[in-house]
C-alpha cells in the first residue's frame, strides 16, 4: 500500500495581524479570542470541537491539538471551544446545548453515539449552525464529514488475521471482539472484516463491547477462550489497540500468544506489535484528517462553501442523507513499516517506542 499519503489540504488567507489572547474556562473547554490592531474591532469565528472521550489516547494526544492548531492556521483570531464527553451520549447533548448558547458558528462533532445525538444535530441545524462529522459520522442533517475508509479498515484487519492463521486456521477458531454497537463505524469495521475473515476463518465466539472498553473486551477475551478452548483458539480479532490491550492480557494469563490485530496505531500497541504480542495495527495518519476537519470548520464559519477538493466522495448518514465527505485511506502498520509510518511522520520518536523493556525488540526491527 502506498504509504506517502498526500497531506496537501486548501489553504487559507490570514484575515489580520491581531494579537492572540487565549483564556481557560476548565478541562473541558479551551477559547482563544483577539482584536485588530488599531481598536477596531474585528468579526471573531467561533468553532466548538467535541471529541467523544479520553479511553482512546488519540483524542487529546492528537485530533485535539491538531484540530486547533489547523483554524488557527487558518484564522489566529478564531475563538475555539473544547469538549469532551467522556463517553457519555447525555453529556455531549448538554455539551452541543453549551456551544449553541456560546455562539459557536460551526461544531466538528465526534458522536458518542451516532443515534443519541442527531436531536442536537437538528436543533444545531435549526439554528443556522454547521456540523461537521469527525471521524464518525453522526445521525441528522450533517454539513460535512471527515473520516477514513471505515469498511478498508476492517478488510484489512480481516486480511491480515487470516494471513497470520495461515495454515492453522483448518484447526481450530477465532475469537471476534468488535466495536461499540452505537457507533456506526464499528459496524463497518464489522462488515469489512467479515468480508475478508467470512469463508475462511471459524468465529467460535463474537462479541459487540459497548463504548470500546478495554476491560470489557478483557472480560469477553476470558470468557471465548474458556468456551472455545485454550488449544482450539487459533486468534483474536480485535476492533482497535485499546481493546487489543484487555485481550492481550486475557491470551497471556491462558498462556496464549496467538495472532491478534488492533487500530489507531496506540503507542502500547507499537510496542506489543515490537514483541509479537499484537499482530497488527492499522495507521490513521491523525494530521490529515484533522486538517481537513479544521479546514472545513473555517471556511463554513466564514461564510464560505467547501472546496471541491475537500469533498471528493459522499456518505449517507443513517438518516438516509449524502453528506459531502472526505474518506481518507488507512494504512497496515506492522513490525516491517513502523520507522516508515510512524516514526516518519512523527507520531512518536523512536525513544518513546524503545524504552528499555523493548530496546532488544527495537534493534531487532532496525529502530535504535
Amino acid at each position: 500500500m502506498k504509504l506517502g499519503l498526500s497531506r496537501a489540504v486548501i489553504a487559507a488567507t490570514v484575515v489580520s495581524l491581531a494579537l492572540v489572547t487565549a483564556s481557560c474556562g476548565s478541562a473541558k473547554k479551551s477559547t482563544g479570542s483577539s482584536a485588530a490592531s488599531g481598536g477596531s474591532s474585528t468579526s471573531v469565528i467561533k468553532i466548538g470541537l467535541l471529541l467523544p472521550e479520553t479511553k482512546t489516547t488519540r483524542y487529546e494526544q492528537f485530533d485535539k491539538p491538531l484540530i486547533e492548531a489547523q483554524i488557527k492556521a487558518l484564522d489566529p483570531n478564531a475563538q475555539i471551544d473544547y469538549y469532551n464527553a467522556n463517553q457519555d451520549a447525555t453529556t455531549q447533548q448538554t455539551q452541543v446545548d453549551t456551544a449553541l448558547t456560546k455562539g459557536n458558528q460551526v461544531l466538528i462533532l465526534d458522536a458518542v453515539d451516532a443515534k443519541a445525538i442527531q436531536s442536537s444535530v437538528q436543533k444545531a441545524h435549526d439554528a443556522g449552525v454547521k456540523v461537521i462529522a469527525y471521524d464518525r459520522l453522526a445521525q441528522g442533517p450533517v454539513d460535512a464529514y471527515v473520516s477514513f475508509d471505515n469498511n478498508k479498515v476492517g478488510q484489512l484487519q480481516g486480511e491480515a488475521l487470516v494471513a497470520a492463521v495461515g495454515g492453522k486456521s483448518s484447526s481450530g477458531k477465532i475469537i471476534m471482539i468488535n466495536g461499540s454497537p452505537t457507533d456506526p463505524n464499528a459496524a463497518q469495521f464489522k462488515a469489512g472484516a467479515h468480508s475478508a475473515i467470512d469463508g475462511k476463518l471459524t468465529i467460535g465466539k463474537e462479541y459487540d463491547t459497548p463504548n470500546w472498553d478495554p476491560n470489557n473486551a478483557n472480560q469477553e477475551a476470558a470468557a471465548g477462550i474458556t468456551a472455545i478452548g485454550a488449544n482450539e483458539v487459533v486468534g483474536v480479532y480485535s476492533a482497535n489497540d485499546g481493546m487489543a490491550a484487555g485481550i492481550a492480557t486475557a491470551l497471556s494469563a491462558a498462556n496464549l500468544k496467538v495472532p491478534l490485530t488492533g487500530q489507531d496505531a496506540q503507542l502500547d500497541a507499537v510496542q506489543r506489535i515490537l514483541v509479537d504480542t499484537q499482530t497488527m495495527s492499522i495507521y490513521k495518519p491523525y494530521k490529515p484528517e484533522a486538517d481537513t476537519a479544521g479546514t472545513m470548520a473555517v471556511a463554513l464559519a466564514q461564510g464560505k462553501p467547501l472546496p471541491a477538493s475537500a469533498t471528493p466522495t459522499t456518505a449517507t448518514s443513517g438518516s438516509g442523507q449524502s453528506v459531502p465527505s472526505d474518506l481518507i485511506t488507512p494504512i497496515v502498520l506492522t513490525k516491517d513499516n513502523i520507522k516508515t509510518t510512524v516514526v516518519a511522520d512523527g507520531l512518536y520518536t523512536v525513544a518513546q517506542i524503545c524504552t528499555p523493556q523493548y530496546a532488544s525488540a527495537c534493534t531487532a526491527a532496525g529502530l535504535s
